[in-house]
């Protein structure tokens, strides 16, 4: 029974390892999304994320975000934003908008706008 079990053990362990090593990066937007990028880097080279890209560069949330995470993010799509009432993304991105449009993407990202508070309350 130990010479069955351990041989079921073996073979578990071959599929496991054979799977894990089989896994590929995410594809988002049409691109490999990679653990060793942060996720800026990662997100720039989605095409489905674009007005996402442009909303946190102009909420000035890069540098955050470009830090040490982990982070957890609900990335909007490109399709997801075009649902929104016509104007809305225009008028958020304008700088005299930049608090409104912060406070939207801190909804989505909200570990990375605690962080950043904690360091403006450093300040």
């Amino acid at each position: 029974m130990n010479r069955k079990f351990a041989g079921v053990l073996a073979i578990v362990a071959i599929a496991v390892t054979s799977a894990v090593a089989g896994m590929k990066n995410p594809v988002v937007g049409g691109q490999q999304m990679y653990p060793t990028k942060n996720i800026i880097e990662n997100a720039v080279n989605s095409a489905d994320h674009t007005t996402l890209v442009a909303a946190v560069k102009a909420a000035g949330l890069v540098e955050t975000l470009e830090g040490p995470g982990p982070f957890t993010v609900f990335a909007p799509t490109n399709e997801a934003f075009a649902k929104l009432p016509a104007g809305t993304v225009d008028t958020l991105l304008k700088p005299v908008n930049k608090a409104m449009l912060t406070k939207v993407l801190c909804t989505m990202a909200p570990t990375s706008c605690s962080r950043m508070r904690r360091v403006e309350a450093r300040w």
